[in-house]
């Protein structure tokens, strides 16, 4: 037998009548492996591997657990229990420890962002739905806008004439394609809208800036017709899904036609009909391919590419014109870039379609354009509207324009120019404008201008709105109002009074505050010039304003400090930005430009006792049935001491009283009056502006030819002769005032305390000396050549927008020179001279842009650098005044 016997089956009885393992210790484990089907030993083993694998992932006492519960299933001899099922939204998850437990998991995060986008589709999808388009017809049907006179009588009406609505037959291929092209490539298969420009839209809106650009054709005629013009969260949405439902529900060529009809193209031109005849006097059925291009042109804004001008500052026809060229030359490139022009028909087009000039608008005949311009402009200042909305018509506007004044002093104007001038056979007498407004003191309503000519004849660019004509010896009295509330250094504080004497000598050599001589550029002691060179000795304030002398007032001013001659002008009215920045000794002779409404307005502050009040033209807004908020009247504030402002004023009636008086011709008036001439220098402008307790009113003259070169041309032999503030002005004044003055009291002005004793500058004798030769009337104040010529100034930096500008106030800036003017050196100019270059823009209540590009100016005359205008015709034209005094 082998010794390898083969063991006997045990019975199932013994097997069975074994004992079960204790349950009160853990039972052996056998030493080796077992090949039992149950893998009590591979359970263990398991059991081991497992937990030291947990050690890894968890650390020691989850290895411990997970060790004890394999080797309890072990023991037990039976399979471990199954996992507790896991929740519908696992979180904070299961099975995680610590930070982790809080973390979401890549499923959470995609099924997160996976139920927003369904809820903002399933949302967006409802609204879709839900959004019904507004009545096309309806919204997309302009109104009048409607003026009114002072009385409440209606001026006139604008805003509804100029547009016609024509089929998409009656527009030609090329123009359709010029605006798709520039506007909108993509419009024939896109959606409707832009996504990257909402977005664009939205994120400039947050952060308050504009919004215009990036939208379809579809959203630009769905504005255009379905939605009020504000720039809203609200509008951009409701643009949005009515645009996605417009554009899956309508024709392109419906889209297109709808949009050309009521987009915007300048000159008060909705659509393309009215844009056609504005611009070229014919149907837009007939325009050419490069005329269409222009007219796409428009679409990206009217007022910046209207070769005509537009209105507010960078817009004159000469920049316009430059735009203008380069984008329509880009919208034809833009054709063949795309596919709608062949490069052999864009061959054709090298010459730019000259549009036709301006033409007036139906109801604004001779001044009433101007009193709406100014009017809307402060509207619009005001409320801060779209001007497209206010152009769209529905507003009521109630003015302080009097009808009756507004005409009498248009026909004071018309009569001057009959009397005076004599175009047709006299050169010097072409060209010749015009500016005037008139102010009440105490209230600031602005209840009469002359613009110009009038709309209906071609002249749309409002000379009384226009800041760039230097205003001359005009300045003076605010020389005289901050040396009677400062003094000087040389007074040691004490007010000067009109009595006080300065040197009135040719040629005297300015000193700066400190006593030394102010230097011109060859460091040589500048010597200011008067008027035609007289001596007039040491004459008083009073006087020297009555002659209009200009040596005592430069040096009054460089005493003063021509900053503190700044403040004061600001202070009666006048706005930085159309103060001249070279606070220099010319400062003091009227180098400024305020146009005639700001005039008017800061000498109405000295008829008023020095009470200043904001110059306003609209005293009522009615839309929708509803007034609207913000049209109260100005409120009044003190501005100059009263007894400075009085004083002031007896010096100017001196100037119409007095034996020499430059204003005499005032003297017809038969009332009480206070006025100052000025005249800059070879005669660029001629100005005056006076008042009586009840009315302030300032008329500017000036020449220059809007359809040449647009330099400014002297008014020397205008009228047979040579220019004068106290000639053809004051005679326009006169001719207004009594009419204007009708029926009124003569109220004579509040008589004014000494402001104590006079003040004597150094080596000023007890007697005046009496000049051999006095004139009898305000000569031209063009000085003989200087025997020093002073050193030009550095550049001074163009002016700045600023958004606290109102239509009334021009865009700002501040500069000066010299010892006491701030700026370069510190005395109050810059060796003598003045140069202004950079815009002035700045309007009473317009967006009109004035330029002064002055040169190096000696101060020789009653109103240096750069005098008269230089401008065109159309809104928003600009005037420079351009040149020296030599």
């Amino acid at each position: 037998m082998s010794e390898h016997r083969r063991k006997p089956p045990q019975s199932r009885g013994r097997r069975a009548a074994q004992p079960p393992p204790s349950r009160g210790r853990r039972a052996a484990q056998p030493s080796g492996a077992t090949t039992s089907s149950y893998g009590a030993g591979d359970t263990a083993a398991g059991g081991r591997a497992e937990a030291r694998r947990a050690a890894g992932r968890g650390g020691r006492r989850r290895a411990a657990e997970t060790t004890a519960h394999a080797a309890a299933g072990a023991g037990r001899g039976r399979r471990a229990e199954a996992p507790a099922k896991k929740r519908f939204i696992d979180y904070p998850r299961s099975g995680k420890y610590g930070v982790r437990r809080w973390v979401p998991s890549w499923k959470h995060i995609l099924t997160l962002c996976v139920g927003f986008l369904g809820l903002l589709v399933g949302l967006s999808g409802l609204a879709l739905a839900m959004v019904e388009v507004p009545n096309e017809h309806d919204a997309a049907k302009a109104q009048n806008n409607v003026f009114y006179w002072a009385d409440g009588k209606v001026m006139g009406r604008d805003g509804e004439t100029n547009r016609q609505n024509i089929g998409i037959d009656q527009m030609p291929l090329s123009l359709q394609e010029a605006v798709i092209a520039a506007e909108n490539a993509s419009f024939r298969t896109d959606s409707g809208v832009d996504p990257k420009g909402i977005a664009r839209a939205v994120v400039n809106m947050a952060r308050g800036q504009q919004t215009q650009g990036g939208s379809t054709i579809t959203q630009q005629f769905v504005k255009n017709n379905f939605l009020s013009q504000e720039q809203t969260m609200s509008r951009k949405v409701k643009e949005l899904f009515i645009s996605i439902k417009v554009g899956t529900t309508r024709d392109k060529d419906e889209i297109l036609r709808g949009y050309l009809n009521t987009a915007y193209f300048g000159r008060g031109a909705y659509g393309v009909q009215a844009a056609a005849q504005a611009y070229y006097g014919i149907d837009a059925e007939k325009l050419e391919p490069d005329q269409s291009a222009f007219l796409a042109t428009l679409l990206k804004g009217a007022d910046f590419y209207d070769p005509a001008g537009g209105e507010g500052p960078g817009r004159s026809p000469q920049e316009n014109r430059k735009r203008a060229e380069i984008r329509w030359a880009w919208v034809l490139d833009r054709m063949v870039e795309v596919g709608t022009m062949a490069e052999a028909d864009r061959a054709k087009y090298q010459e730019f379609p000259e549009p036709i000039r301006r033409q007036s608008q139906s109801g604004k005949v001779g001044q009433v354009g101007y009193l709406m311009e100014l009017a809307k402009n402060e509207v619009l200042r005001k409320t801060g509207m779209d001007k497209g909305l206010l152009d769209r018509g529905g507003f009521q506007i109630h003015t302080t324009f009097e009808r009756k004044k507004v005409l009498q002093l248009e026909k004071a104007v018309n009569k001057v120019r009959k009397e005076k001038l004599d175009p047709k056979t006299r050169e010097k007498d072409k060209h010749v404008q015009f500016g005037a407004a008139s102010v009440v003191p105490n209230d600031g309503a602005i209840v009469a201008v002359y613009g110009g000519a009038g709309f209906d004849k071609g002249h749309f660019f409002n000379n009384a709105d226009s800041s760039g004509v230097q205003v001359g010896s005009t300045w003076k009295p605010f020389v005289l109002a901050a040396a009677m509330e400062h003094g000087t250094v040389q007074s040691e504080g004490r007010p000067i009074t009109p009595e006080s004497k300065y040197n009135g000598d040719n040629l005297l050599t300015i000193k700066n505050p400190d006593g030394s001589d102010y230097l011109t550029k060859d460091h040589e002691p500048f010597k200011q010039v008067n008027l035609n060179g007289k001596d007039w000795g040491y004459i008083s304030l009073e006087r020297a304003m009555e002659v209009s002398a200009n040596t005592p007032f430069v040096q009054l001013g460089m005493d003063v400090g021509m900053h503190r001659v700044k403040e004061m002008a600001m202070a009666a009215g006048i706005r930085e930005g159309q103060i001249d920045p070279a606070l220099n000794p010319s400062f003091a002779l009227g180098t400024s430009t305020p146009s005639a409404i700001r005039m008017a307005d800061a000498y109405a502050t000295f008829a008023a006792s020095g009470t200043q009040t904001e110059p306003y033209s609209v005293t009522k807004v009615v839309a929708n049935g509803q007034e609207m908020e913000g049209f109260d009247k100005p409120s009044r504030k003190s501005a100059i001491d009263p007894n400075v402002a009085d004083n002031v004023t007896a010096t100017l009636e001196n100037v119409v009283q007095g034996e020499n008086g430059s204003g005499w011709r005032a003297r017809e008036l038969g009332r009480p009056v206070a006025g100052k001439t000025g005249t800059t220098d070879k005669g660029r402008s001629a100005w005056w502006v006076g008042y009586t307790p009840q009315l302030s009113t300032s008329v500017a003259m000036f020449r220059f030819d809007p359809d040449g070169d647009r330099v400014p041309l002297s008014l020397n032999g205008t009228g047979g002769e040579d220019a004068s503030g106290g000639g053809m002005p004051t005679q326009v004044f006169v001719n207004y005032m009594k009419e204007a003055a009708k029926g009124t009291p003569k109220t004579p002005f509040p008589k004014p305390r000494p402001l104590g004793e006079p003040f004597d500058q150094d080596g000023a004798p007890s007697e005046t000396p009496t000049p051999t030769e006095t004139p009898d009337v305000e000569e031209s104040e063009e000085p003989e050549e200087p025997t020093e010529e002073p050193s030009e100034p550095e550049e001074t930096p163009s002016p700045t927008e600023s958004e606290s500008c109102s239509p009334f106030d021009p865009r700002c800036n501040t500069g000066g020179n010299n010892n006491n003017g701030g700026g370069n050196n510190s005395s109050g100019g810059q060796d003598g001279g003045t140069t202004t270059e950079g815009s002035t823009s700045g309007q009473d209540g317009g967006f009109t842009e004035g330029t002064t590009d002055g040169q190096d100016t000696s101060g020789e005359t009653d109103g240096s650098s750069g005098g008269g205008p230089r401008g065109g015709s159309g809104n928003g034209g600009t005037i420079f005044g351009q040149g020296s005094n030599e």
